[in-house]
């Protein structure tokens, strides 16, 4: 695939402080004065002001220089400009908030975690000593940010956008395409795609080693703001990962996440002996209970709505 990461995003909002001083308390480093990344990659979430919370930048990775060539042809053909200089090329969503950058740029490393030893039924793996999932004194920190989803006023002019523009594959859809799962890389996604009555960001997603991570670090920001939790913990029956969906200090949704599908192969994704065999209405396949509605359409939505015409959006 041309296309081969999801490299950071430019998130911008009227407090971008906040975010900061909330990210490094989950593990996030500092790169500079605007900028958070992990421990491999050093840009995960640029931050901006703004009067109104939104993605103002999303940066992908490709192979080579004809690849850019190949995006701005299609592009082109879809009657939307770009500019290509210094390996970078630049457009504008049309329907959205946002600018895509799209690099020449090596796939990005990730460091593979310590494997835990796991006792399961029949299998004593772990014997006269603790797990270092029970004491472990801080949550693991996030591992990169992984996807994104956003709220489209036209689902489908903005598949076209992605997957017949920019580059990206079709991994998964519900009820015929309105809500459409994309990727960059090999994860089942990196962006969904949904109905809203105005574009929005439904929420970006931070990988996790495992669901032990993903509980510390959930249970670290619901201690000091106990109505920040959304939906979870659980796990998707799309994409397969765990999940878990919180609120963020400027009021944007989050996802925890962790062991997501990964498709290396399309054609044996197509014929997966699962691949149909599921309720496209069903979200998870466990979870504790219904989530709020936050999880489909951002609380402040009016607030947002009228904030992007005050900014002439």
């Amino acid at each position: 695939m041309a296309l081969h990461a999801l490299v950071d995003l430019e998130l911008s909002v009227p407090d971008p402080d906040a975010l900061v001083g909330f990210w490094t308390g989950l593990g996030m480093e500092r790169t500079d004065a605007t900028t958070l990344g992990t421990a491999d990659r050093p840009s995960q979430l640029r931050l901006a002001e703004s009067t109104y919370r939104h993605v103002s930048e999303l940066r992908l990775a490709c192979s080579d220089e004809s690849d850019l060539v190949g995006i701005r042809d299609r592009l082109t053909g879809l009657g939307i400009d770009s500019t290509i200089g210094d390996g970078v090329l630049r457009c504008s969503d049309p329907l959205a908030d946002h600018d895509v950058v799209v690099e020449v740029a090596p796939a990005p490393p990730l460091t593979v975690p310590a494997a835990r030893v796991i006792n399961r039924p029949g299998e004593l793996a772990r014997v006269n000593r603790r797990s270092s999932a029970a004491v472990r004194p801080v949550p693991a920190p996030p591992r990169r940010v992984g996807h994104v989803v956003f709220g489209c006023t036209d689902v489908a002019a903005s598949v076209a956008f992605y997957r017949d523009g920019i580059g990206f594959k079709l991994s998964d859809t519900v009820d015929g395409g309105i809500g459409t799962f994309l990727r960059c890389s090999t994860d089942h996604h990196n962006m969904l795609l949904m109905p809203a009555p105005v574009p929005c960001m439904n929420h970006y997603a931070v990988e996790m080693d495992d669901v032990d991570a993903i509980g510390l670090a959930g249970m670290r920001v619901v201690s000091e703001r106990p109505e920040s939790s959304v939906y979870g913990i659980g796990r998707h029956v799309l994409g397969a990962n765990l999940f878990w969906y919180l609120l963020d200090p400027q009021g944007g949704m989050f996802e925890l996440f962790a062991d997501m599908d990964q498709i290396t192969d399309d054609e044996a994704w197509a014929a997966d002996e699962y691949r149909d065999d599921w309720d496209p209405f069903t979200i998870a396949s466990w979870e504790p209970g219904p989530s709020k509605p936050d999880f489909f359409l951002p609380a402040d939505i009016d607030q947002l709505a009228e904030a992007r015409a005050a900014a002439g959006r």
